[in-house]
């Protein structure tokens, strides 16, 4: 039998006007290069034929972060999106220009992060800031946004969000992560402007620069899903509940290197340190002089550096500080025992 037509209205986006229950992509012309190539902002949109809110998943705005790409490219090729409430924006490339040259920034070194809510007439970074603003931001309700660590720098799956937002928080939560950062705003960035707007955003923090992690992509996919669950975009499913609640962190600090030369970590990616504790050994390539990396924290390492080559100053270990870091542990734990023990859950693998 043939489906009844949808009475729900089009989305219109960049000129295009999108009928419920289709599924279109677009592009957004950005610049050109020196070429006179055309460079364009993919964007794909799907317009459920039911009511719901209008979520953005966006990646890539830091050009080298590459996770995000993946966990999008996975999210649509989900058999339950057919039967999507509401409508979802999909955007795995916000900054063209630095995954064109794998590097985080734009041409003119600006971080796009630190651009918003950007100008029709400013540097280029202002521009491709104000126009992913008015022909994307300005027409959703919630937004996700996928990022990973620096270039050799790694990070634990993590949320980061501003949980005085009720509806942030809810987001934050659903997500499953075992580390919630309630991270401030900074000015400039996509959080600070959507939370402006009114716009509840969460940001998945996973991985490397320049890297697939695989635990990182399946997670993000896994947490994305459930967020469009918690919002009712997608029918709840018992075979995503989780045995452990996120803890949130309050605060996080970077310890630094106090001297130059060979880093050894003793700690792990997640693990569990207390204050005093040792997290790594610097020494020199005789190993005449040594010296020890200790935490100043009591919590968990969310995020590490990666190359064992440091300077004095360098940030080694990203710590989120808690008092009682013993259930955070245990989230640890779980979560990456729950996705490596089931790995295909609701998330398709590398084809």
């Amino acid at each position: 039998m043939k489906a009844k037509p949808s009475s729900r209205p089009p989305f219109e986006i960049h000129g295009a006007s999108i009928a419920a229950g289709e599924r279109r992509s677009l592009e957004i012309r950005v610049a050109q290069l020196y070429t006179q190539t055309p460079l364009s902002i993919p964007v794909q949109v799907l317009h459920g034929r039911r009511d719901g809110p209008v979520l953005l998943v966006c990646a890539a705005i830091h050009g080298d972060e590459l996770n995000g790409v993946e966990i999008i490219r996975r999210l649509l090729s989900m058999p339950s999106i057919r039967r999507l409430r509401g409508t979802l924006i999909a955007v795995p490339i916000v900054n063209v220009f630095g995954f064109i040259q794998q590097t985080r920034y734009l041409p003119d070194r600006r971080d796009l992060n630190r651009c918003f809510p950007g100008s029709e007439k400013g540097s280029l970074g202002a521009r491709v800031a104000h126009l992913f603003k008015t022909e994307i931001i300005d027409k959703v309700t919630h937004i996700i946004d996928l990022h990973t660590g620096a270039i050799h720098r790694s990070n634990l799956p993590q949320v980061r969000a501003c949980l005085d937002h009720p509806v942030t928080e809810k987001m934050a939560r659903a997500f499953g992560v075992p580390v919630i950062l309630n991270a401030a705003l900074r000015d400039g960035s996509l959080r600070s402007i959507a939370e402006a707007a009114g716009i509840p955003v969460i940001t998945y923090e996973a991985g490397e620069a320049l890297r697939f992690d695989e635990l990182s992509i399946q997670a993000g996919v896994r947490g994305v899903m459930s967020v469009m669950r918690e919002l009712g975009m997608l029918s709840r499913s018992r075979r995503l509940q989780r045995d452990h609640a996120p803890v949130i962190a309050k605060t996080s600090s970077w310890v630094r290197a106090e001297l130059d030369g060979v880093m050894r970590p003793l700690v792990a990616l997640g693990g569990r340190v207390r204050k005093g504790d040792s997290l790594a050994i610097i020494s020199d390539p005789f190993g005449v002089r040594e010296q020890a990396v200790i935490s100043p924290y009591n919590g968990i390492v969310i995020g590490r550096v990666n190359i064992p080559l440091v300077n004095e100053g360098e940030a080694l270990f990203h710590i989120a500080r808690f008092q009682e870091i013993e259930e955070a542990e245990k989230g640890v734990q779980q979560f990456t025992a729950g996705i490596l023990q089931d790995p295909d859950g609701d998330v398709l693998p590398f084809d």
